[in-house]
């Protein structure tokens, strides 16, 4: 265990012993469902989104004024700006799975600290914690491309969602019933935050994973409605990736295309990597003057090609060894394109 039994249960007493935490989490499935699984064990508070920027900054300080919480979580964020945890007047426990940067006045929780190559998602960290909710957990966790230690409890539970032998992480996101509710906690992700906040809201109060798939709630048909209209969107964009890609020769696949609304960058690149293995991708989606991208490769680690490719460049990026998020001015895409296929 990443995370010793003394640190689970720190975190579980620092929710046993707050009123009115506030909780900061990323806007994919592996900080949703971390949020969810605490917020649902704690039954107290009120969770915000970081869905403008990867790094929690000063700028998020007038949220924690308004709202006056007795602790802070943070979760599922590699970044965490010093200026804002020096404003923070109450405890903030911070709890995370990338790249180790822990900073003063706050209490870290990250399996990388003992061990560099522990990529256990929040998501599993949190319900170790409280063990609450294993099939928030189960989607945390699969959509993170992480198989948990519980997998087999979850399939006694939960046999239907996965219903097919399976092989790699991949597998079970792509051709079983827990991959496409991985799918829709995706989705519902998606578009303004006031909406994105409203459906949170609808799922903290979900029992059961089948009120979604089957429809069986109000709360539910909700939830699956949200995921349809952004599956609308999504669909003739994997298809054409997918058509992209096919008829590429070469091992680095560049898609690009316009959105201001809804990014699916991230889904688009997994997919992609899934259904090509052996190839590099990169998803780019230009909005005002950036182009926000993620890039997926099953072989190559990323994260040090990157660092190079921007030097000197108006950009940043980064991430896991085979999955990366990177921001760069469309001025300067080429350019990174350039630097990056030399070195692969």
């Amino acid at each position: 265990m990443a995370l010793s039994k003394q640190q689970l249960a720190q975190i579980k007493d620092h929710l046993d012993n707050c009123k009115n935490p506030l909780f900061f989490f990323d806007d994919d499935q592996d900080g949703l469902c971390a949020f969810l699984q605490l917020y649902r064990y704690k039954k107290e508070g009120k969770g915000i989104i970081v869905k403008t920027t990867p790094k929690l900054g000063t700028v998020f300080a007038r949220k924690v004024q308004e709202y006056q919480p007795d602790k802070i979580f943070i979760l599922d964020l590699a970044d965490v700006e010093q200026e804002f945890l020096d404003e923070m007047k109450v405890p903030v426990i911070w709890i995370d799975h990338h790249g180790t940067s822990g900073k003063d006045n706050a209490k870290y929780f990250n399996p990388r600290v003992s061990n560099p190559e522990d990529n256990q998602p929040t998501s599993f960290l949190c319900y170790e914690a409280v063990h609450q909710d294993l099939w928030i957990a189960a989607t945390g966790c699969i959509a993170d491309w992480f198989i948990p230690p519980f997998i087999s409890e979850f399939k006694k539970e939960f046999p239907e969602l996965i219903d097919e032998p399976y092989k790699t992480v991949g597998d079970i996101i792509y051709n079983t019933k827990l991959g496409h509710l991985i799918r829709i906690f995706s989705f519902v992700l998606k578009g303004k935050t006031d909406e994105v906040m409203k459906s949170i809201k609808i799922l903290a109060r979900v029992k059961s994973p089948y009120e979604i798939l089957n429809q069986e709630t109000a709360q539910g048909k909700f939830i699956y409605k949200r995921f349809e209209q952004a599956n609308k969107l999504y669909e003739p964009l994997i298809n054409d990736v997918m058509q992209t890609a096919d008829k590429t020769k070469d091992s680095f696949i560049i898609y690009k295309y316009k959105d201001d609304k809804s990014s699916f960058t991230s889904d688009l690149s997994n997919e992609a990597v899934y259904r090509h293995p052996d190839k590099i991708i990169l998803i780019a989606r230009e909005k005002n003057d950036e182009m926000k991208c993620s890039l997926r490769s099953g072989k190559v680690v990323l994260p040090p090609l990157i660092d190079k490719a921007l030097v000197g460049l108006e950009g940043y990026g980064g991430g896991h060894e085979h999955a990366c998020g990177l921001n760069i001015k469309t001025r300067d895409f080429e350019e990174f394109v350039r630097r990056f296929k030399e070195m692969i």
